[in-house]
């Protein structure tokens, strides 16, 4: 079970490959993630332990230098959130939907984080950056209270950073919907 992520985010694709590099090698880490992001930038997920989570991480912000866009270090990672990113969250039905949107990869990692801890809710799926410009989305599902407070943490977080964009609540979301979102 994963319990710590850590993340870098560059605006370098060439730097993101050489971190990525650096990071796995710095300390006992797993690669869950490594990739190119709209619009030309480059994301690096690791797991392990928190020292070796926190080592590696620094390890890549030294490497990344100037290109390094934002960090982050997540303890006690919710279960849900990396299957989430991984669009394999095995969702199936879709009850009451919320939806989260924010400028940074980050803020929807720790966002969707925050949510799934806050409410008796599913993420369904943590979209990071790709074919978006660059912005992030959370999907998730549960019943309409549950996803009104989960959606109010999950964006609470990202408030004090600027980089929240919207987020909307749907009651009842059409069955149409549901092949879109899954």
């Amino acid at each position: 079970m994963i319990r710590t992520i850590g993340m870098i985010e560059l605006n370098s694709i060439a730097r993101g490959i050489q971190t990525a590099d650096v990071m796995i090698k710095a300390a006992e880490v797993d690669l869950i993630l490594a990739k190119t992001i709209c619009p030309g930038k480059y994301i690096v997920l690791i797991t392990g332990n928190v020292g070796a989570v926190k080592a590696a991480v620094e390890s890549g912000r030294q490497i990344g230098e100037e290109y390094v866009v934002d960090t982050l270090l997540l303890p006690n990672v919710e279960e849900q959130v990396i299957p989430a990113i991984n669009q394999s969250s095995g969702i199936t039905k879709l009850k009451d939907l919320g939806v989260m949107e924010f400028f940074s990869v980050t803020a929807a990692v720790v966002a969707a984080d925050a949510a799934a801890k806050s409410a008796d809710v599913q993420l369904i799926e943590v979209r990071l950056g790709m074919g978006i410009g660059g912005k992030s989305f959370v999907t998730l599902t549960g019943d309409v209270s549950a996803v009104k407070n989960a959606v109010t943490v999950g964006t609470n977080t990202a408030l004090k950073s600027g980089m929240l964009v919207n987020k909307a609540v749907i009651s009842g979301p059409s069955k149409e919907l549901l092949q879109y979102l899954l």
